[in-house]
């Protein structure tokens, strides 16, 4: 049986932890609005917008779950020189995230990321990005950054969503530079990245994402066994959590079986930001002395509070801590 106090304790501890979030950065964009007819133009439903609002995305929202939880948090990217750039710094900074490692590339726009809801539902999503590789010029940028802030830090997060922010280059040297000084480094890949994350501490592809980078399309406990077991050789990790949506998650570690972990969320809303969640929690805790089993648990229970939420949601610790206090023994 899993040991609460223990968790509990953990979690105190997240205020102790600083983590340098390193990726792709957006803003996420959001009108709430209302739906009363359908367009004479064309047959889509008309949105009377009430209100709007916006919210760090990608790998900021990766710092504002970490800020969230009571840790702090370091963030690195780039942003364009535009007013969702400024938007998204100032929202940063109000948070008390350090945005010193935030490059401006005046090649670039800032990522937005609109989302449309009516009614608690998502109607559609309008996407606004430049998805080049970055310049040899930030790159040298950035890493005189994360040199700066290794000794500072306990872990990096490294969020990979193919914007052009994760390159070859930059994460052969941060890799490096991990290593050299035991930090602890946790991935959310993109497939198409794969070669880039041998020999990191842990990776969380969700259902879709190890299914492709397996080669194993992943159908029942048996294709998940094999997919986690290929994944774990492939990068070299010490661990692989994929992610299972409803189906809560699963570990795999070597030389150990995989372990299954149920979801806890009472009812699901809106996945949007689950996985940013996920990798922050098992992160923070990971700094904090949880083995790789207690950080998933930990992980799972956030993710079951944040689905439950509308939007690019976060989860406090404080919230955390009773959803493990009121859970079931597990």
């Amino acid at each position: 049986m899993l040991n609460k106090k223990r968790l509990l304790k953990y979690i105190s501890k997240f205020k102790n932890s600083k983590i340098l979030v390193l990726g792709d950065i957006m803003l996420d964009e959001f009108i709430w609005g209302n739906v009363s007819r359908i367009s004479p133009e064309a047959p889509v439903p008309v949105v009377w917008v009430k209100s709007e609002s916006f919210m760090p995305g990608g790998a900021s929202n990766v710092a504002n779950n970490l800020h969230a939880l009571g840790g702090k948090a370091c963030l690195c990217g780039v942003i364009g020189p535009d007013t969702r750039g400024k938007l998204l710094t100032e929202e940063l900074s109000k948070k008390d995230i350090d945005i010193e490692g935030i490059v401006i590339d005046s090649s670039r726009a800032t990522t937005i990321k609109t989302r449309v809801i009516a009614h608690s539902q998502q109607v559609v999503r309008i996407d606004k990005e430049t998805m080049s590789p970055i310049e040899d010029n930030i790159i040298s940028e950035v890493l005189t950054y994360i040199k700066e802030k290794i000794l500072e830090i306990d872990a990096i997060i490294i969020e990979d969503y193919g914007k052009g922010m994760i390159v070859p280059r930059l994460l052969k040297e941060v890799v490096s530079l991990c290593k050299k000084h035991k930090k602890i480094i946790a991935v959310d890949p993109k497939e198409e990245h794969l070669d880039y994350y041998k020999g990191v501490t842990v990776i969380t592809p969700n259902n879709n994402e190890a299914s492709r980078a397996s080669g194993i399309n992943i159908k029942d406990d048996a294709t998940l066994k094999n997919a986690g077991n290929k994944l774990i050789k492939m990068f070299d990790s010490e661990a692989v959590l994929i992610t299972l949506g409803e189906n809560g998650m699963c570990l795999f570690q070597k030389k150990k079986e995989p372990m299954h972990i149920p979801t806890v969320a009472r009812e699901v809303y809106d996945v949007c930001g689950a996985g940013d969640t996920v990798i922050s929690t098992f992160a923070i805790a990971l700094t904090c002395g949880a083995t790789m089993e207690e950080a998933a648990y930990i992980s799972n229970y956030a993710a079951g509070i944040v689905v439950g939420k509308v939007g690019v949601a976060v989860v406090t610790s404080e919230e955390l801590k009773g959803e493990i206090i009121h859970s079931r023994p597990v």
